[in-house]
């Protein structure tokens, strides 16, 4: 019992800093064309709204979305209680939001896969489907129109959960391609936003990165405090990379491989779950650990030469 709870909060600690590394180069190319006034706020009042109000607040309102009969201060203290009853209520309620999160996952994944500029972990495969960049939508609409199909057949919530996921998923990938463009500007010094108010474009980002760790901390868990407690650690992980030296991260090149890969997985692992297959609890975390140790372990040895039109030097 105590093994599988430590190994789930290193899982959970894990996949929070290894997901959110995108964040901390962000954070970290702002913070520098902030005051130091700016930058010192944000990182110490910024630490606070990461881990206890952000990462606090979601799981309590995913909760409650779930098990709405809870109510709204229910759904907390449910969060924190032993009640059997309780216990049982989100577990009847979890195919929801595990099918959700896992369409979320999996559109993430796949994103990352057919679109986003990388340096070639599986230079094979990833290199394949980059080329195939023009079937990304074809391919996550037949994805979804499968899983709706199953889900449908046991509940029609089931199938509502998948399209809430696909929707959290459009609607999140919208808001980051704005937000780069803002950051673009203010890297390249054409903003005219007040430190204040990038210090708030800071939390929103950190808000935005926030949810992909919190719907894929469910795969490892449905206890909140662990939740909290997991990605509360890797929230200070990421705000530590920020301050220390985001350049020295930038150089493991395969950091955001093994965080997309495992990210597939948590959301294979979601899906199945929703749709009643067991998996066991220690799956999740240990599959995190030796994917992300993986690609880690290749940053270390392998500094690959970068391939013209598929690759740049982006986390």
């Amino acid at each position: 019992m105590v093994f599988s709870i430590i190994l789930t909060v290193i899982g959970l600690a894990l996949f929070e800093t290894v997901s959110s590394i995108d964040n901390a180069v962000i954070n970290a190319e702002v913070l520098s064309t902030m005051g130091k006034k700016a930058r010192r706020f944000f990182l110490t009042w910024g630490i606070f709204l990461a881990v206890f109000v952000v990462r606090g607040i979601l799981p309590w309102l995913i909760v409650w979305a779930t098990v709405p009969e809870l109510g709204f201060i229910g759904s907390f203290t449910a969060t924190f209680s032993n009640d059997p009853s309780v216990a049982h209520a989100i577990e009847t309620s979890a195919p929801v939001l595990l099918i959700g999160g896992g369409v979320f996952l999996l559109f993430l994944f796949f994103h990352w896969l057919f679109l986003e500029q990388k340096h070639f972990g599986w230079n094979g495969v990833e290199s394949f489907f980059i080329r195939q960049g023009a079937w990304f939508y074809a391919t996550i609409s037949v994805v979804l129109a499968v899983i709706v199909w199953y889900a449908l057949k046991q509940s029609s919530m089931l199938g509502f959960g998948a399209v809430v996921g696909s929707t959290a998923f459009f609607i999140t990938h919208g808001f980051r391609q704005h937000a780069e463009a803002i950051e673009h500007e203010m890297a390249g010094g054409t903003s005219k936003l007040s430190d204040l108010s990038k210090v708030l474009f800071l939390e929103v980002i950190d808000l935005s990165f926030s949810i992909d760790g919190v719907l894929g901390a469910f795969a490892f868990t449905l206890s909140v405090p662990l939740i909290l407690l997991g990605n509360g650690v890797g929230a200070v992980i990421v705000r530590q990379l920020t301050v220390a030296n985001v350049e020295r991260v930038k150089k493991y090149l395969y950091l955001k491989n093994g965080a997309m890969y495992s990210v597939a997985i948590l959301g294979l692992v979601m899906i199945a779950d929703s749709f009643g297959v067991k998996v066991p609890q220690w799956f999740s975390p240990l599959s995190t650990v030796v994917v992300v140790g993986y690609f880690f372990r290749r940053s270390l040895v392998s500094v690959p030469p970068p391939t013209p039109g598929h690759s740049c030097p982006v986390l």
